[in-house]
């Protein structure tokens, strides 16, 4: 395939020296939402009514056109996993999605236990609408319900109740063998008691995979603007504490900051990203993250959907797109792995950077020094403090 002057850009000599390229992903974005969440801050349009047969067509086609565009990028790389994120995908109906899956593997090699999510909430739920999407080649799902408790929903602007979300999950167990359950904690008022209830609600329904986040008031959600009664941040550990006992005794290993699961069902998708493999982005406002011999490159897509439509037609998805500094990628790796629980060899960190490991060295010292980081020379891990100070842990790998 002929390489544009576009693509040619990231082929040029650079810094860095890659011996392979690490594993590829795809993440596809469908924008769309029968309601805009308050605390939400991803790219989410509104459209009360759904998505038309019409809409759907011609964001599927304009998908197309952009995917073919970034062919030269990952020509013959093998894709191991792909996840329908948004928005809401579930407001696409199981032949669309048939059609976007098959779209994609004709046009990349999709490995043969390719990992394909798709994120589903229950306020878009009918009765075998996920079969639909499971026999459309969707082999896992992963529900938006963040609460049990239908005050908290109501707080939380979704569009089902708890009936609904307990009907999802048991509609996924029926058609997936592995699926995720999202469930937001340190809610508006929530107390330790009222998550327990919630903890066993979850937990007798038992999904392979649990999501359970913090929830953050965001800048430009209207959480910001008129923030809820949320809990402390003394409480908000003793929920985290919870959670961690709650889902250990339940068969449960916390293999992630957010991410808990049963033996087999961790995600790969996401996995991918903490062990900061590659990425392709498709669709409005999405990100790419792609390594080429000499460099890696991080890319946005037009981030309005009409906009995006636009400019994939013309071949020119891509609103910028710039190569990542040398000296920025030691941070952006430990970013990443030290979310994971059991870190990662100390050797990943070349193999994903083109970088050598002595990168590393200042940052994990002082990190060891400071107990953030386990005194292995190879493995970057964080201590069970680091676990828990996070941030404090990741900003020993800023540049400066």
């Amino acid at each position: 395939m002929a390489l544009s002057n576009a693509t040619l850009q990231w082929h040029r000599p650079g810094a860095l020296r890659f011996d392979a390229l690490p594993p590829l992903s795809l993440y596809v974005h469908l924008p769309w939402c029968l309601r805009k969440c308050p605390y939400c801050d991803f790219n989410s349009h509104e459209r009360a009514h759904g998505v038309d047969e019409s809409l759907a067509t011609a964001y599927l086609n304009a998908l197309n056109a952009d995917l073919e565009s970034a062919l030269p990028l990952v020509w013959g790389r093998p894709v191991v996993s792909v996840f329908i994120g948004g928005g809401t995908p579930s407001l696409f109906t199981p032949a669309q999605i048939e059609r976007l899956i098959s779209d994609l593997r004709a046009r990349v090699p999709l490995d043969p236990g390719c990992e394909i999510t798709l994120e589903a909430n229950p306020g878009t739920f009918e009765r075998d609408r996920f079969h639909g999407y499971r026999r459309a080649g969707v082999n896992r799902l992963s529900i938006g319900v963040q609460s049990f408790q239908d005050a908290q929903l109501q707080r939380l602007g979704r569009v089902h109740d708890a009936q609904q979300a307990r009907a999802a999950v048991k509609e996924a167990a029926s058609a997936f063998e592995t699926f995720n359950v999202d469930l937001m904690y340190a809610l508006p008022e929530q107390t330790v008691a009222e998550l327990g209830v919630e903890l066993e609600a979850v937990l007798d329904l038992a999904p392979p995979h649990l999501s359970l986040y913090h929830l953050t008031l965001e800048p430009n959600t209207r959480f910001a603007v008129e923030p809820p009664p949320v809990p402390d941040a003394d409480l908000a550990s003793d929920m985290l504490d919870l959670l961690v006992q709650r889902t250990a005794a339940a068969g449960y290993g916390r293999y992630e900051v957010s991410a808990y699961a049963q033996l087999g069902h961790a995600c790969v998708h996401n996995r991918n990203y903490w062990e900061f493999g590659d990425y392709l982005g498709l669709g409005a406002g999405a990100h790419s993250k792609l390594s080429f011999p000499e460099r890696v490159v991080r890319q946005v897509r037009w981030r309005e959907p009409r906009r995006y439509l636009e400019e994939s037609a013309r071949g020119q998805a891509v609103s910028n797109g710039h190569d990542v500094a040398a000296a920025d990628l030691p941070f952006e790796f430990a970013m990443n792995a030290l979310r994971l629980a059991d870190g990662v060899p100390v050797t990943r960190f070349s193999e994903r950077t083109g970088l050598p490991v002595t990168a590393l060295s200042k940052a994990r010292e002082e990190g060891v020094r400071r107990g953030l980081l386990v005194d292995d020379v190879a493995v970057l891990k964080a201590t069970p403090r680091g676990f828990d100070f996070l941030n404090d842990t990741q900003a020993l790998f800023l540049p400066g």
